[in-house]
């Protein structure tokens, strides 16, 4: 696939688009829109969203995030979802690593079938109790159960029709810090993170599609934070790890993103080697940074559209589907023990 596709992408404030909305999305640097908690109303209502999204721009990339846990963006109709620690758990107590594989699948198709192409799913950070944002997102502390665990997840996800982004590259999980708030710093040496929270990036290289990095300094790796590292993201992803896939960067409204302006920070990204990057809940660094890219003439990308879902699911369909109700009867299981 060779479609190019505008680098930034953008949020809404409702669950109906607004004529800046439309004016945005349009906008030739825009190839992308994540969407949040606050623009769900109900399945059919965000269904709707998403055609008339299509409609204004057929090949922009819509994303959510849907991991589950307490990062789950539409409830009201989907299939709940419990945190991956809590499947990992369940998962380990009844020899059952199936179960990823079921619920990779049962987001995926959800969401592909209200007109989603991507949830930035899985978290491959290693932690357990270490990170205040990560934790039980975490499918586990061992970066071997992490790759092996995701793997399953990635390959539901895949049999939907979506590609799966794996996020926090190069790791959050060694951290207390939450990066939305703060900018953290990890003083572990390149070493140590080749050794432990690199280790599922390195194995699942070659089975996502796209890879976010985290706001996160390492200062004994580079004086660049790692999403707007040209070290991490070019030497580091692309050439030793051999990823080939999409690069985005987290929301550069973060705190970890740090004191730059919205253009400095695009910049920054872009030239890290970052294939998208987000601004989220900022309409004015949306506005500023389409400026920037407009005057310095920035291109479109030409390996965006490969995280495009191409699958044709309907929800009547998955609402018939006997392979979706024994996963939904497992996970109420879960719930309740």
């Amino acid at each position: 696939m060779n479609n190019s596709c505008g680098r930034l992408m953008i949020d809404i404030e409702g669950t109906s688009l607004s004529y800046a909305d439309i004016e945005l999305i349009n906008n030739n640097q825009v190839g992308g829109l994540i969407l949040f908690e606050r623009n769900f109303h109900s399945k059919e209502q965000i269904f709707d969203l998403c055609s008339e999204i299509k409609g204004i721009k057929r090949d922009i990339l819509i994303s959510v995030d849907q991991e589950g846990g307490r990062v789950q963006r539409f409830k009201s109709g989907f299939t709940k979802l419990p945190s991956m620690q809590v499947l990992s758990d369940y998962a380990a107590s009844n020899s059952n690593i199936n179960i990823f594989k079921e619920v990779g699948w049962l987001m995926a198709a959800e969401l592909i079938a209200v007109g989603i192409d991507i949830s930035f799913a899985p978290v491959l950070d290693v932690d357990r109790n270490t990170s205040s944002i990560i934790g039980n997102r975490s499918f586990s502390d061992i970066p071997s159960h992490v790759s092996s665990i995701a793997k399953e997840f990635i390959s539901g996800m895949n049999e939907a029709g979506m590609q799966a982004t794996g996020k926090h590259f190069p790791g959050h999980g060694g951290i207390f810090e939450d990066s939305h708030l703060l900018q953290p710093q990890d003083k572990r040496s390149l070493d140590e993170l080749i050794k432990h929270d690199l280790i599922p990036f390195m194995d699942l290289k070659d089975d996502i599609g796209g890879i976010m990095c985290a706001h996160i300094l390492f200062p004994e790796v580079d004086a660049l934070s790692a999403g707007f590292s040209p070290f991490w993201i070019k030497e580091i992803l692309r050439n030793r790890i051999g990823f080939k896939g999409v690069v985005f960067s987290d929301d550069l409204t973060m705190k970890g993103a740090g004191e730059y302006s919205y253009a400095e920070r695009v910049n920054l990204s872009l030239s890290a080697g970052c294939d998208m990057v987000l601004i989220c809940n900022n309409r004015d660094g949306v506005t500023e940074a389409i400026t920037h890219m407009e005057q310095n003439n920035i291109g479109g990308s030409n390996i965006v559209s490969s995280m495009l879902s191409h699958s044709k699911i309907l929800w009547e369909d998955l609402k018939n589907s006997d392979r979706r109700s024994k996963i939904r009867e497992d996970l109420a299981n879960i719930e309740r023990s």
